[in-house]
C-alpha cells in the first residue's frame, strides 16, 4: 500500500482539482490495477468528481449549493465560527468526505470529463490536508 498526504492552500469557496496531484501520487506508488482511496480531513471541505471540461460547471455548483444552503438563516444555533461556518458544515455532509477511485494500467479511471475535486466550502483561505491511500498490484 502507499501512502500520501496531499495539503491544498485554497483561496476560499470554490473547487480546486486536486487530479494532477493524484495522478502523480499514483505513478509514484506503482499500482498499476486497484483502487485509491481519498479522504479529506475537514467538517468542512468535501470531495466531488465533476466535469473537468466547462468552468461553467463550478459556477453553477457553488451558485447552487449557496442558494440550497444560504448563509445568516436564522435557524442555525451554531455561529461561533462565522456566518459561512455552520453552511459549510451543511454543505459538507451533503457531499463526502471521501472517494474511492479505480486505478487501471496505473491511472486514476475516471472518465472523459471527470476530475476529483477538493470543495472548499469557507470563505477565508484554508489549508486543507488531504489522504491519499492507493491499494493494488
Amino acid at each position: 500500500m502507499h501512502k500520501a498526504t496531499i495539503d491544498v492552500e485554497t483561496r476560499g469557496r470554490g473547487l480546486y482539482d486536486l487530479t494532477r496531484d493524484l495522478s502523480r501520487e499514483i505513478r509514484h506508488s506503482g499500482v498499476s490495477d486497484g483502487l485509491a482511496l481519498v479522504f479529506v480531513r475537514h467538517t468542512s471541505a468535501s470531495l466531488v468528481i465533476q466535469e473537468n471540461a466547462d468552468p461553467q460547471v463550478q459556477v453553477d455548483l457553488l451558485d447552487f449549493f449557496e442558494r440550497l444552503v444560504p448563509e445568516n438563516d436564522p435557524h442555525y444555533t451554531h455561529r461561533s465560527e462565522g456566518p459561512d461556518d455552520m453552511p459549510a458544515h451543511i454543505r459538507t455532509a451533503l457531499t463526502s468526505s471521501s472517494e474511492v477511485i479505480p486505478v487501471g494500467d496505473g491511472r486514476l479511471a475516471l472518465g472523459t470529463w471527470q476530475a476529483l475535486y477538493l470543495f472548499e466550502h469557507r470563505r477565508a483561505p484554508h489549508r486543507r490536508r488531504i489522504d491519499l491511500r492507493v491499494m493494488g498490484e
